[in-house]
């Protein structure tokens, strides 16, 4: 297998989830949410490099929280920009001489295993892949004022790991910042490259909201008790 490098971005600042922390550091199963992510990519990628970028202002607490709870799985750590671009770009001067890097948003703790390997191959292949799902609701497009059904088979719900060639992310990086690059697909498929899409899983979930916290320790229970009993899947 390639060498891969993962860069988990953590910058939410928690104004959606209501809370007093940032929602990367509030608790599922006992622990914070980031560090069940962390974990996930020491478990599926053992011996990858793991580049973890927060805001400047929560770099020592992070630290202080990887104290408090003994967790000591390998990562290193650096300070983030003003926006998901330049804290990305941050962390692509960590990466060393990986050949692949996976980006992976710090609030996604259930990803599995198996993403994160569908994603390495197919990037590996393709130079640039993307873990996506159907949307199962159906879904309308509006101006504001009117509306209009669309075809939901036509779309794909973004997850990630996104993950690259190296050599791809870091030309894309090149570009300057433009508002309308919504996550690291963008980057690349504005520099020319195209994107390959491979299956995500609906329990590759992105902690926004207080729901979401409710479904993620659901998940996780469900996840250890399926473990327990012998019939769990994989992580």
């Amino acid at each position: 297998m390639p060498t891969v490098a993962v860069i988990i971005v953590a910058g939410g600042n928690g104004s959606r989830m209501q809370a007093r922390l940032p929602k990367q550091f509030l608790p599922i199963g006992g622990r914070p949410i980031l560090m069940h992510t962390v974990e996930r990519f020491a478990e599926a990628l053992p011996g990858c490099r793991i580049v973890v970028v927060l805001p400047e202002s929560h770099v020592a607490y992070w630290k202080d929280l990887c104290r408090a709870y003994g967790f000591d799985v390998a990562h290193e750590t650096c300070a983030g920009g003003a926006n998901r671009f330049e804290s990305v770009r941050r962390g692509l001067e960590r990466i060393g001489d990986a050949e692949l890097v996976a980006v992976h948003d710090g609030v996604r703790p259930l990803v599995n295993r198996q993403i994160v390997l569908r994603a390495v191959e197919c990037a590996r292949t393709f130079g640039a892949a993307v873990p996506v799902v159907p949307p199962v609701d159906s879904l309308r497009e509006t101006d504001g004022t009117q509306s209009r059904i669309v075809d939901r088979n036509r779309f794909r719900i973004v997850q990630t790991p996104q993950t690259f060639r190296a050599s791809v992310l870091r030309k894309a990086y090149e570009r300057p910042y433009d508002e309308r690059f919504t996550d690291d697909a963008s980057v690349v498929e504005a520099s020319g490259h195209e994107i390959r899409l491979c299956e995500g899983a609906y329990s590759n979930i992105k902690i926004t909201t207080p729901v979401d916290m409710i479904t993620a320790e659901a998940l996780l229970k469900n996840e250890r008790e399926s473990s327990d009993d012998g019939h769990g899947q994989e992580r």
